[in-house]
This record gives structure tokens, sequence and C-alpha cells, in this order.
């Protein structure tokens, strides 16, 4: 089940209510039913892809009826548009929270903190990131403008930010090309914490081994960021 504070969610849910997307009927069920369907739609669209995903299926996940689940939402798009609104919102929103603080840290630290928080966070949100994988590694088009893209621009401008706030207080060298660089920190911060997250993508990336642990892995990206930007490893140039 979603471990996220509720309260946050019913922000969203009210305003996927006023957008058309869930009718007054789902906002008058208890937060314990509500979950169960917003489960209930994630679980089934990562099984089976958004394309194919059947209220039926869903209404046997969430113990409700077909009935139930057309009086919620209309009809099946609707019900759709509604889950992946609602993970967008609440991902993106969820990791600018942490913004501040990531902004306040001296640059190995942020970066650290970067790493281990958003993987932390992930696995305590298993169901947002089976349906945010389905939609990042399987090639689900209709998923890829209005939930992957917004997350990934979260999080890259993120990256940036802690670069920029870093390069203000003359941690990192300065000619070094902080876009550039973002894109290429952003790359790897992925990699190296979707390798942990998602086991199958490891046997590609080959990142964590029986000897290369993912604290000893996470440690090592960070070194080599410090030695490729750091100002305390200026270079000749």
């Amino acid at each position: 089940m979603l471990s996220v504070e509720w309260s946050q969610f019913q922000a969203y849910i009210l305003q996927a209510e006023q957008e058309g997307l869930a009718r007054r009927t789902f906002l008058r069920l208890s937060p314990q039913r509500q979950q169960a369907v917003i489960y209930a739609i994630l679980e089934e669209a990562t099984e089976r892809g958004p394309a194919v995903l059947n209220i039926k299926n869903v209404a046997r996940r969430a113990n409700v009826s077909i009935g139930s689940l057309y009086q919620y939402f209309g009809d099946r798009d609707n019900m759709l548009n509604f889950a992946i609104e609602l993970c967008a919102r609440y991902m993106t929103e969820a990791f600018n929270q942490y913004r501040p603080y990531l902004l306040a840290l001296p640059l190995r630290e942020s970066l650290t903190a970067y790493l281990v928080g958003g993987i932390e966070w992930s696995r305590a949100e298993a169901g947002l990131l089976q349906f945010f994988a389905r939609a990042a590694y399987q090639g689900d088009s209709e998923l890829a403008d209005r939930l992957v893209r917004p997350i990934a621009n979260t999080l890259k401008d993120m990256v940036g930010d802690i670069l920029h706030q870093a390069a203000q207080r003359g941690e990192i060298r300065p000619n070094v090309d902080l876009e550039a660089t973002t894109n290429l920190i952003h790359a790897l911060t992925v990699i190296a914490g979707d390798s942990q997250l998602l086991p199958y993508l490891n046997h590609y990336f080959q990142i964590l081994d029986d000897r290369v642990t993912p604290e000893r892995s996470l440690e090592t990206l960070v070194d080599l960021v410090m030695v490729g930007i750091s100002a305390d490893h200026q270079t000749n140039e």
C-alpha cells in the first residue's frame, strides 16, 4: 500500500475532481478505500501497461464493483489519467520539498544525501516506483511526456541547483561547464540509483556485484564527481 502521508494525496484528489478526472463519489470514500482503488489502478497499469488497462481487473484488485469504478471516474480514460496526474504531482512535489535542505549542504554531502535519500524514498513508495519504472523503461509513449519527463526534469533541475549553489560558494572550478555537467551527473545518479531499485537493470549496467556493495558504489560515484569538478582538484588548464 502507498506509504505517503494521506493528507498530501487528499489535495491532489480534490484537484483531480475539480479537473473532471474523478467524481465526488470517489472523494466521499474513506482514505482506506481510496488507497485501495489507487493502488489497484497502479498495479494493473504496471503489470499490463496503460494502453490495455482493464477496468474489470482493477475492480477485482480493489475489491469494488465495476459499476463503482464508473461512478468514481466516468470511464477508463479518466481513471488512467487520474492515476498519471496523481503520481506526477505527488512525486515532483515530494522531491521539491528536499531542495532547500540539499542546497544548504556542502557539495559532497549534498550529492550523497540526494542519492541516498532518493533511493530510500523510492523504496518506501514501491507502488509509485513500479508504475514510474514501467513508464520510463518499457516505452509506454502515453506516459513518457506526462509522467516521465516532468519527474526527470525535476530531478535534473535539483542536480543543477546543487551545482550552481556549490559554484557560488567556490566549491567548483570556474572552468567547469555546469550545464553539461548537470546532464551527466543526472544520468549517472539515475543509473546508480535504479541499479539498486530495479535489480534487472543491474544485469546490464553491472554496477553492483558480490564485492561492490551499494554503499561502496555510491561513495565512489560521489568521489568521481568531486575529483572531476571540485575546486580542491585544480587542473593545469
